[in-house]
């Protein structure tokens, strides 16, 4: 009877554990699952709150700057515009867009906007001059123009963009409050 009793007894330390282990195994499933229920929606703004900060503080450098851009070439059709009208441009979507981010307000539109800016400044400023290799060219994935570009930030910047033009400014945007007054 005491060996029935101590292997009994072992069974249930056994099954403590075990029951822990599948308490512990399950944790992860139950926060994904708090997070889809309480949090989902609210990534966006942290995407729009650096985008804000990045882009305004371009803007602002440009309002209180003088215009560089007379020497740069600009792709097709910016090329057809003036250096100042382009200047004002980019420097009032760099102002304007970054409130609108922060606010959640036409989120969609304003990444768009700011990926057109963004892929005209990569290939007016940021891209290398000339590279002959993807091996050269990927020396311009950095911070840093070492003579072959710096393009790393800029594309970082575009790939954030577009991750809130598909997915929206989330719950917490004035999108999100007149998508649920409309439905």
């Amino acid at each position: 009877m005491n060996n029935l009793t101590t292997s009994h007894h072992c069974s249930r330390g056994a099954c403590l554990i075990s029951s822990g282990i599948e308490q512990i195994c399950a944790l992860p499933g139950k926060l994904s699952c708090w997070f889809d229920r309480n949090a989902h929606g609210l990534a966006p703004i942290f995407l729009r709150l650096l985008l804000a900060y990045e882009f305004g503080e371009a803007g602002l450098e440009k309002l209180k700057g003088q215009n560089w851009f007379a020497d740069v070439s600009f792709p097709f059709p910016f090329n057809l515009l003036t250096a100042d009208f382009n200047w004002t441009l980019a420097a009032g979507l760099e102002i304007i867009a970054p409130i609108a981010l922060i606010l959640g307000f036409m989120t969609r539109f304003f990444s768009a906007a700011l990926m057109v800016l963004t892929i005209v400044a990569i290939a007016a400023v940021h891209w290398p001059a000339e590279w002959h290799s993807l091996a050269e060219l990927w020396k311009g994935y950095a911070i840093t123009d070492q003579g072959y570009g710096n393009f790393k930030l800029p594309l970082m910047y575009l790939l954030m963009l577009a991750a809130l033009m598909f997915s929206g400014a989330g719950r917490l945007s004035i999108d999100a409050w007149w998508r649920h007054r409309l439905c």
